[in-house]
């Protein structure tokens, strides 16, 4: 498939589950978001969760309870237009499936949130490569022992993305992605993945793990997935996300979300 395939057509296809992989390096130019979905009496606790944690929550879009069809990408469905969907319900995985429309309902809201993915072709076009892209994966991401700002009923740890890179580009990456402020800026922290809690890079808690060449360190990200743990520590009869990874693809370009 080419990279340079339109937000609205990526929709299209995955609507008609023509497309079901990770989004990573797919619709190069488009915002991609983070998915969650919840019941309305949880919503406040949650904007609260993510305005108190705007790092690795940073807000895109939020819906009226029952909408589906968000501001940032007009005639788009949050109920079948993303690869793959997970479903919680008491704070475990339940299962994973390929659209939602049966579980979707009039107190139903929904949240977008950033998503790295969305500064990667910012990377790749200034010469910064992008390891998981590179190999075909999905990205690192890693619990961290990082706590994130409590709200009501949701709290968790801080997750992060992980991509390789030389010291060189490591700073051209920070200085790149701190311009990208709603898709979680600049790195949080690089170098020694134990100081943030990370024992092993081979292991990553979400995505695949990509090769690490000699010279290069690991650079980290704050990561939307933070919100799929805090959900877990909610436990809500149920809650409605994206697969780590399969993100919703937004009409929004990237250039419109810089800090200039």
């Amino acid at each position: 498939m080419p990279d340079e395939i339109s937000a609205a057509l990526l929709r299209e296809m995955i609507r008609k589950e023509e497309y079901n992989v990770p989004t990573t390096g797919i619709a190069k130019g488009y915002v991609q978001a983070n998915l969650v979905m919840l019941p309305k009496e949880a919503a406040f606790d949650f904007l609260l969760f993510c305005t108190r944690n705007p790092k690795p929550c940073p807000i895109l879009d939020v819906l009226e309870p029952g909408k589906w069809e968000p501001f940032i990408a007009p005639g788009a469905d949050l109920r079948t237009d993303l690869p793959l969907y997970r479903i919680y319900r008491d704070g475990v995985l339940d299962k994973e499936v390929r659209q939602v429309r049966d579980l979707f309902c009039e107190d139903t809201v929904s949240f977008l949130l950033g998503c790295s993915f969305s500064f990667e072709d910012a990377l790749i076009r200034s010469g910064v490569p992008v390891r998981n892209i590179e190999e075909g994966k999905n990205v690192s991401m890693y619990v961290t022992n990082r706590p994130c700002r409590p709200a009501g009923v949701f709290s968790g740890r801080l997750v992060v993305t992980m991509r390789p890179m030389t010291p060189y580009q490591a700073i051209r990456a920070t200085q790149i992605t701190t311009r990208f402020h709603l898709t979680h800026g600049a790195p949080i922290h690089l170098g020694s993945p134990s100081e943030i809690g990370i024992k092993n890079l081979s292991r990553p808690d979400f995505g695949d793990p990509v090769t690490m060449h000699q010279g290069e360190i690991p650079v980290f990200w704050a990561c939307g997935v933070t919100s799929q743990v805090a959900v877990l520590s909610a436990r809500l009869p149920m809650v409605i996300t994206h697969a780590p990874g399969h993100m919703f693809v937004s009409d929004l370009k990237d250039e419109h979300l810089t800090i200039l």
